[in-house]
């Protein structure tokens, strides 16, 4: 054992998604040479299949919409008194409205099972477990209705072309992306001395700003007031989502509406943003961005993903300051990440979500999900991860304790052996999975136990199952 292979094994489980064949050993010819050539200025890697654009998924939740609404209205028969509703029974709209609305969920399902492909096959793991850091971070869910057709495209738009780029670029990027309005209901927030506020009963929507300061920016330590959060919504107003009746080049995209725009100055965390349209909510956006409180809060959070859920202070303290010192470029915090000493802790102390057990399982079996749904879909749902749909703004939890319950880890248990059952036959010796796998990781007991198991499904799940595996 060398300190070479062994920082190998924590390039590929604490930073990768886990290994696959072939691709421990690479990694451990030069550990960090071969995580920062996955920092790349394109920004993360892209879901291969047919999926649809923003716009086309907003255009086809609004026809579905449409359409629903039609036959609400062809069917809204009032019942006679003491009698039985007909056509327009309530159980017959939700069942026309589910059809409608299949496309949708089909088109989330897609996402889920693409993006997961990705995480299993990619040669460049770090990159992906990088962006998917910030996706959870700017989280937009399908677990809210309405913005189901958006979180997919939000990923892919919003957060995958930005992640090593600067992080003011990505603020505003997801800030003002329809799936981010759509989801904090921003799309319709309405300054109260606006154009139209002065005509129609319509309100300001604080969702969006209180989540920026609380959660993508400065954080809730920071100190921000209520009536932060009010300037702020109020400086966000405008931001919305074009229709049809904004023009077919406008539909479906980012709009901003002047009409909706709170006028005046505002004055947030104690900076003043003179009187204006768009341009007053970014300059709010590139403050914000730049904020010591920021790097405060994206320092300790990424520590946290990457190694520990209570993090070395040290390793905070050199993200911060690579953080401060290049106003937020992300590949320099990256790379601050990487050359860390106390990211290369021997001892795993970050525990796998279901998501990232499932991804490195399929990874160290040199395998690809084949059937979405059971495969993918059905597991990750029965063990409360799947993608794009975490329940809160806030995204899925980091900390060990909401993962490993006792009922969560019989449902691993229960997976990985089907897992095992599934794959065996068409793998290597477990032995040979558990050494490409964990490499110096992989502890005696462990080794000991793998080699008495008494069939090959056995010994995988026992590789799935044990300490090693279930952390990184």
């Amino acid at each position: 054992m060398t300190l070479q292979t062994t920082n190998g094994a924590i390039a590929v489980t604490r930073f990768g998604l886990g290994a696959r064949p072939g691709e421990l050993d690479a990694a451990s010819v030069e550990p960090q040479g071969w995580l920062k050539a996955q920092i790349t200025p394109s920004g993360g890697e892209q879901p291969q299949g047919p999926l649809p654009t923003g716009r086309a998924a907003f255009a086809a939740y609004t026809t579905a919409l449409q359409d629903f609404r039609q036959i609400k209205r062809d069917t809204s028969v009032a019942a006679p008194p003491g009698g039985v509703m007909k056509d327009g029974a309530p159980d017959d709209l939700k069942a026309r409205r589910k059809a409608l609305l299949a496309p949708i969920r089909d088109g989330v399902r897609d996402e889920i099972v693409a993006r997961t492909r990705l995480a299993t096959t990619t040669a460049q793991p770090f990159r992906e477990r990088w962006t998917l850091f910030w996706a959870n971070h700017f989280t937009v869910s399908a677990a809210k209705p309405k913005a189901a057709m958006l979180a997919g495209p939000f990923e892919r738009e919003a957060i995958r072309p930005h992640v090593f780029g600067r992080f003011e670029t990505l603020l505003v990027a997801s800030s003002t992306h329809p799936g981010m309005l759509m989801y904090l209901d921003q799309a319709r927030s309405t300054g109260p001395d606006s154009l139209a506020g002065t005509r129609r009963d319509a309100g300001l929507n604080e969702n969006l700003a209180r989540e920026i300061l609380e959660l993508h920016t400065v954080g809730p330590d920071s100190g921000y007031t209520q009536a932060d959060v009010i300037e702020f919504a109020r400086a966000l107003t405008g931001y919305s989502i074009g229709v049809d009746r904004d023009g077919g080049d406008q539909a479906g995209l980012a709009l901003f509406r002047p009409n909706l725009h709170e006028p005046g100055a505002r004055t947030v965390l104690g900076r003043t943003c003179p009187a204006g349209g768009s341009e007053q909510a970014r300059a709010i956006l590139a403050d914000l961005a730049t904020n010591p409180h920021t790097a405060d809060h994206l320092a300790r959070k990424l520590a946290i993903h990457f190694v520990a859920d209570d993090p070395p202070p040290a390793l905070v303290a050199r993200l911060r300051e690579a953080w401060t010192d290049s106003r937020g470029d992300l590949s320099t915090v990256a790379l601050a990440l990487v050359e860390a000493p106390d990211a290369w802790t021997p001892q795993p102390a970050k525990f796998k979500r279901p998501y990232e057990l499932l991804v490195s399982s399929y990874r160290a079996m040199g395998a690809i999900p084949a059937d979405g749904d059971r495969e993918v879909i059905a597991p990750l749902t029965q063990m409360g991860d799947r993608p794009f749909t975490a329940p809160q703004p806030d995204g899925w939890s980091e900390q060990a304790s909401d993962w490993a319950a006792p009922d969560a880890v019989v449902k691993r248990l229960d997976w990985a052996s089907g897992l095992s059952t599934a794959l065996a036959s068409a793998a290597p010796s477990p032995m040979q999975v558990a050494d490409a796998a964990l490499g110096d990781r992989l502890t005696a007991p462990v080794r000991t136990a793998i080699a008495r198991a008494e069939t090959r499904p056995e010994a995988l799940t026992l590789l799935f199952m044990s300490p090693e595996f279930q952390r990184r």
